[in-house]
């Protein structure tokens, strides 16, 4: 709190404005909450050259605060990725400032969120990374330039069928549990950078097979296009994504009037923790195996893991994910501070380790 106030005085001093955030997610929740402004939630990425990241940071945190942007971006020398939400009256306005950025980003496709009220983020976060999507390539030689080719809502649904058409999902485990295509491969695993290989090793029998068509997606696009990339570096023909991942193929699907072959829900990075696409309930709940594709937090601040649980579970377990958690959670705030850098266990095992799904 002292580092935090005097670095608010010095800026009042200095009479300029911060280029973060200076109150604390408590203030800044309550605020959103009780601001009745219409705001719309977006997400969207684009990999091009940043010469100068830092600078390039600060110039989007000027423009974002001007606009009334919220969100989470993330910045790096490869592009930029951000999941946001804008005032709507200014949505226009953000996007023009947008395109004017840098010609890499004019006219970049935006993916608006399906199910929006407004309140998916409640403060804004400008962070300069290594890579906005972690990898763990070091290869010199590899080239995100050189990827797969976009594939539309018509022709994904046209290759659904097809016996010689691979679908695979480059999401985390969490995500694909509560929704994906029909048929697709999970390649389970909690990071992207060891789902790359593990998706590599798992279809090396379609390396360099022009008979096959191995088709990647994941949520908006950011981390397929990045994977078509590393399966075509490592000798692998007829590789395609799905354009703008699952926001935008449900975007295109209705708009089209098409059976939308991805069933459940599309998993999101903010307080919706997901967005409806079709009535499929394909998950079950982590503590009683009923059917549920709810997800939610531990309320056990020592664990707060993230795991699906059913309505009959939450007012049993009180927003917990098992008894210990549920005990825990009802102590005294001074004893539960004490316990928190403990382990503690639960009813639900988040690892699945090595279950690998044979590829078709």
């Amino acid at each position: 709190m002292i580092v935090r106030a005097n670095r608010t005085q010095i800026v009042k001093k200095l009479n300029v404005k911060p280029l973060h955030n200076l109150k604390s997610n408590k203030e800044l929740r309550e605020a959103l909450l009780a601001d009745p402004t219409p705001r719309t939630t977006l997400s969207f990425y684009q990999y091009f050259h940043i010469a100068n990241p830092q600078e390039f940071r600060d110039e989007l945190y000027r423009k974002f605060t001007e606009l009334g942007v919220l969100g989470r971006i993330y910045i790096a020398d490869e592009g930029i990725n951000a999941q946001m939400s804008v005032p709507t009256a200014n949505f226009e306005a953000f996007k023009q400032m947008l395109y004017s950025l840098d010609s890499a980003l004019d006219g970049l496709r935006l993916n608006v969120a399906i199910e929006d009220d407004g309140k998916s983020f409640w403060v804004l976060r400008l962070k300069v990374r290594d890579k906005i999507v972690a990898d763990g390539i070091d290869d010199p030689t590899f080239d995100v330039a050189n990827n797969g080719k976009y594939l539309k809502a018509a022709q994904v649904n046209a290759l659904i069928g097809d016996p010689n058409a691979v679908f695979v999902d480059m999401r985390n485990y969490y995500e694909y549990e509560v929704g994906h295509f029909e048929n697709a491969i999970e390649v389970p695993s909690d990071t992207f950078k060891e789902q790359l290989p593990m998706a590599a090793e798992m279809l090396k029998d379609l390396k360099g097979r022009d008979d096959k068509t191995i088709v990647m997606y994941c949520t908006g696009g950011i981390r397929c296009e990045k994977a078509t990339a590393y399966m075509i570096h490592n000798g692998f023909n007829n590789v395609y994504h799905v354009e703008g991942g699952v926001i935008e193929y449900a975007r295109q699907a209705e708009k089209l009037g098409l059976e939308s072959k991805f069933k459940g829900k599309n998993f999101v990075f903010d307080e919706r923790f997901g967005e409806r696409i079709t009535d499929d309930v394909v998950a079950r709940c982590h503590q009683c195996e009923s059917p549920s594709d709810r997800h939610t937090n531990c309320a056990n601040d020592n664990c707060h893991r993230l795991f699906i649980q059913c309505e009959n579970c939450q007012t049993r377990f009180e927003n917990c994910c098992g008894a210990e958690c549920q005990r825990i959670a009802a102590l005294p705030q001074a004893e539960r501070y004490a316990l928190r850098k403990l382990q503690t266990t639960s009813t639900f095992d988040k690892a699945r380790a090595n279950r690998l799904v044979p590829v078709l």
